[in-house]
């Protein structure tokens, strides 16, 4: 049975799977945890292994054509996809890929609109490619990739992506005007924070932060904004 939030909507539904669901411990912290413990999020975790059928519940094979490594067996993954899939609803099905279109903040805030999210974790030499086109009619499939390297397995990428996702769904950040000033909210990097005390071994708060003047302020952070992403990301600012 999937949860409810408190005003009685349904919570943003997420499904994992993976051959390693201990990886997945970590979102039990934090703002993730309160937001699952509390209904908005409705998160579950599955191990592929048991989707498998034989006493070694074996969920790899030799890749047809030769070559090394191994490749995911594809009966696990689609008996996997119809189960969390069955429900009336498509949900967005996202595989963590080299391949795939990079993960973005603006990718992030579209996936947190959706109802329901399944991640698929791939290992060894990735996944059957018929398991891709297999998903296509069961619901929208994305293959994301967080960058222009390689990774062991699926794992990280996906919790990286949750905890992007996750906290852009309303509730799950206790300020969301904390979210509005954010590094890549509005194509710039974040403009630097201080806090007390106004000396610190002998580095100073900037003055004008202390000045009390909210129009200064925000000019002086702007400024920031723009020299940060000058010297750090410039290809920010040719977007």
């Amino acid at each position: 049975m999937r949860t409810s939030t408190p005003s009685g909507r349904s919570a943003h539904r997420i499904d994992v799977v993976s051959i390693f669901p201990s990886y997945f411990d970590g979102l039990a912290l934090s703002l993730l945890g309160k937001a699952r413990d509390s209904g908005i999020l409705d998160l579950s975790v599955h191990d592929l292994r048991d989707w498998t059928h034989d006493r070694h519940r074996t969920v790899d094979d030799t890749p047809y054509g030769g070559g090394a490594g191994m490749v995911m067996k594809p009966e696990p993954w689609g008996l996997a996809l119809d189960q969390l899939a069955a429900g009336g609803t498509r949900p967005t099905i996202i595989f963590p890929s080299p391949a795939g279109e990079v993960f973005t903040q603006a990718t992030a805030r579209d996936l947190a609109t959706r109802e329901h999210l399944v991640f698929g974790c791939g290992r060894y030499e990735g996944i059957d490619e018929r398991v891709f086109e297999y998903a296509r009619d069961l619901g929208e499939v994305r293959l994301i990739s967080l960058g222009d390297y390689v990774l062991n397995g699926g794992e990280v990428a996906v919790m990286a992506m949750i905890e992007a996702i996750g906290r852009l769904i309303p509730g799950v950040v206790g300020n969301p005007e904390s979210l509005v000033e954010e590094s890549h909210e509005d194509g710039l990097l974040e403009y630097p924070s201080y806090t007390k005390p106004a000396v610190w071994r002998e580095h100073e708060v900037p003055p004008i932060l202390l000045s009390g003047n909210h129009g200064a302020i925000a000019a002086w952070r702007r400024e920031q904004q723009l020299e940060r992403t000058r010297i750090r990301r410039p290809d920010l600012l040719d977007d």
